[in-house]
């Protein structure tokens, strides 16, 4: 396997502009810049096979495609960093450790669909990536790396920092886009795509940190080197966040397509205290729980949907059986209902019943009933809203009824959680 994205993970001061450059960075602008055309960068990167790894999956050259061409037109590239799903911690590494790899990245980007202007919206959490960040930028401007006729090539572009305000929905790109306009970050209606109307009413292509960070390698080695890593269109490496009940938790760089076996028993050093395991949400929190019989996936983007989940984020959160999954619900639709930003009426109300039955169930006031008004509500919600807060918040509560219904019925018929005696004994 080769690494894309942490290859000089051994080196603690990489974040320095002068070892980055000592180790080949920015070498891909000399041949993006210089020797492609903007089209060209485009179909390398569709060739690529690179999808986005902000969470859809998109083909990134075939959304690059969708810019409208022309100089005579302003366009905006906007880096998604606003990383705010539970189980994702991936954005946040890359850009503490080695950001001028982003930042080389949304040159080539930028370059490629026409943009002179680039923003990273990121986490307003995330104070030490975006003091790094910054330093970054800065030492990129003294370099000729930012600013006008970078390398010679005669293009110019302009990198800005925004910091959010801790809203999970700004990292939807309409609500990251209305946010960076000094909105409300709320969710616009699609069509028409950000693409053909964006930032300030201009085409605009939103990219999330990972994505971004692929591009220079892509650029540099070509598109066949790296598409021979994952398998057939699930292409290159992915970073996979790896929390929960596991001895090795951690960000690790892996091929797309690895068994979820492989990801928890070797690569995280297995369960916890011997136990065994019970439950895995392999995309963040949005995506469906799977059960012990299914990690034999292979974690790439085909292969989860087909089974009824998603890879996401790749925030892979592991549960032992120690673990009530009527609490493990409760935890995840408070925090979607406290995320919602209420724009849409089924988002806003659903979000709340869900947790409020939740809350009774958990409580040891539930009845048998409950549990079908949970799944009613929740299939009220799916589909029904502008953006996928809503489908997200419904699939932990819908798969963890569908594959731990028994948990749910003890809470009813034990009249509370009886997770917490069993604890209690332990």
């Amino acid at each position: 396997m080769e690494l894309i994205l942490f290859k000089d993970r051994s080196v603690p001061d990489l974040k320095d502009i002068d070892v980055y450059i000592g180790r080949g960075g920015y070498q891909s602008l000399d041949k993006g810049l210089r020797l492609l055309k903007p089209d060209e960068i485009i179909d390398i990167v569709k060739r690529s096979g690179l999808r986005g790894r902000g969470g859809a999956g998109f083909p990134t050259g075939a959304k690059w495609d969708f810019i409208p061409k022309g100089k005579g037109i302003r366009k905006y590239l906007c880096c998604n960093a606003d990383e705010s799903e539970p189980g994702s911690f991936k954005d946040r590494e890359l850009m503490e450790f080695n950001p001028h790899l982003l930042i080389e990245g949304i040159i080539l980007a930028s370059y490629a669909i026409g943009a002179a202007v680039s923003y990273i919206y990121i986490r307003g959490e995330l104070v030490y990536a975006f003091r790094i960040l910054e330093k970054a930028i800065r030492e990129a401007y003294k370099r000729g790396l930012l600013g006008k006729d970078i390398r010679s090539s005669g293009f110019d572009l302009d990198v800005f920092i925004h910091r959010g305000a801790g809203a999970y929905i700004c990292g939807e790109e309409t609500a990251l886009i209305e946010s960076l306009e000094g909105k409300r970050g709320m969710p616009r209606v699609k069509p028409p795509f950000p693409a053909f109307y964006g930032l300030y009413g201009k085409p605009t292509m939103v990219n999330n940190v990972e994505t971004l960070c692929n591009i220079p390698y892509v650029v540099t080695n070509g598109h066949e080197r790296f598409a021979s890593q994952g398998r057939p269109r699930n292409t290159g490496t992915k970073i996979y966040c790896m929390s929960g009940d596991i001895n090795n938790p951690g960000n690790y760089e892996l091929p797309l397509g690895i068994p979820l076996r492989h990801l928890i028993y070797d690569v995280a050093g297995g369960i916890r205290n011997g136990r065994a395991l019970k439950a895995v949400i392999p995309g963040g929190a949005s995506a469906a729980m799977l059960t012990p019989d299914q990690v034999d996936i292979l974690m790439d983007f085909d292969s989860l949907a087909a089974a009824g989940s998603m890879l996401g984020t790749a925030g892979v959160i592991v549960m032992d059986e120690t673990r009530c999954m009527v609490k493990v619900a409760l935890t995840l639709s408070r925090f979607f209902f406290h995320e919602s930003c209420g724009k849409c009426t089924p988002c806003r109300e659903g979000t709340f019943w869900m947790h409020e039955i939740l809350k009774k169930l958990e409580a040891g006031a539930g009845k048998d009933e409950d549990v079908d008004l949970l799944l009613d509500v929740a299939n009220n919600i799916g589909g029904r809203t502008i953006c996928a807060l809503a489908d997200g918040a419904i699939a932990p509560v819908i798969s963890s009824i569908r594959h731990f219904g028994e948990d749910y019925r003890l809470h009813v018929k034990e009249a509370g959680c009886p997770y917490d005696r069993i604890m209690a004994r332990a």
